[in-house]
């Protein structure tokens, strides 16, 4: 019962990229206090997720190591994001979250890096079928005004919206999380965090959205990936999140939930790059 236990709180910790129990619980704990209904979403999601492992006898090192399940977790508290509690929505977070592990496997077994795109994916697809009568009301954000310490928290509701929580105390507990793991990475994140929300600002981003993170959370994702010791790390880090703040900006302006696809994007697009000299290199060789 305790390796299935761990199992599921490394799925929750893979959310961002973190192999580790208590990053899991720490990112659960951040969930339950954003949202009751998001963080019991979440657990069935992950309970979708080790069922369909089992029925589909998926890899049990993949599963021990919680890759099965944080794309499953991500469904589990977009599904409660965007729709109404009603007994449909948990019907799709089983359906979803299923749909996300088995989309995750083929990556897997493709030796291929999808990150969150299988969350992605299926998010997209359940918001392009279901029907907008479940959609929950979007809030009125007309002309807010911020008080400086809003503005000093953008960092932790960046951290908060990799997970789609949009009060600091659940970006924390997520920072602290990846603390724990990684202290470089949640330094990078932390980083990334400021400079991808300033550097929105500045090019006149609004104000509202800025504020609530959701200009900076996906540079939280990117700079975890390529956080390092090495100065080439930063260099990268840099990379991908202005790729990312990019791929941000498309979104707003297409009216698009963009979800985690501009760190997925920007990841892919980085790693691409990165590796072109290696590839030019083997290319040469075999001329």
């Amino acid at each position: 019962m305790f390796q299935y236990l761990k199992a599921g709180l490394k799925g929750v910790g893979q959310v961002m990229l973190q192999d580790h129990a208590l990053t899991g619980m720490l990112f659960l704990s951040g969930i339950f206090w954003g949202s009751v209904i998001m963080g019991l979403s979440a657990l069935l999601a992950l309970l979708s997720s080790f069922l369909t492992a089992w029925i589909f006898r998926l890899d049990k090192d993949n599963l021990q190591k919680g890759l099965y399940g944080f794309s499953a977790v991500l469904v589990g508290v977009a599904v409660m994001l965007f729709f109404k509690p009603v007994w449909m929505s948990w019907v799709l977070v089983v359906i979803g979250s299923a749909a996300a592990t088995l989309l995750q496997h083929v990556f897997i077994k493709r030796s291929f890096p999808a990150f969150t795109f299988p969350f992605v994916a299926v998010t997209w697809v359940l918001l392009a079928l279901v029907g907008k009568d479940m959609w929950l009301p979007v809030g009125d954000t007309t002309n807010p005004v911020f008080a400086i310490s809003d503005w000093l928290l953008i960092p932790f509701t960046s951290f908060g919206q990799v997970i789609f929580q949009d009060k600091a105390l659940s970006g924390f507990l997520f920072l602290a999380g990846v603390l724990v793991s990684a202290p470089v990475a949640a330094v990078y994140g932390f980083a990334a965090a400021i400079v991808s929300s300033a550097a929105a600002y500045f090019l006149g981003a609004p104000v509202d959205a800025v504020v609530a993170g959701l200009y900076g959370f996906n540079a939280v994702l990117c700079a975890i990936v390529f956080s390092g010791k090495q100065w080439q790390d930063a260099l990268w880090v840099l990379v991908s999140v202005a790729v990312s703040l990019g791929v941000t900006f498309l979104f707003f302006a297409w009216g698009l939930p963009q979800l985690t696809f501009p760190f997925v994007l920007a990841t892919w697009v980085t790693m691409g790059v990165r590796g072109a000299p290696s590839l030019v290199r083997h290319l040469v060789r075999h001329l």
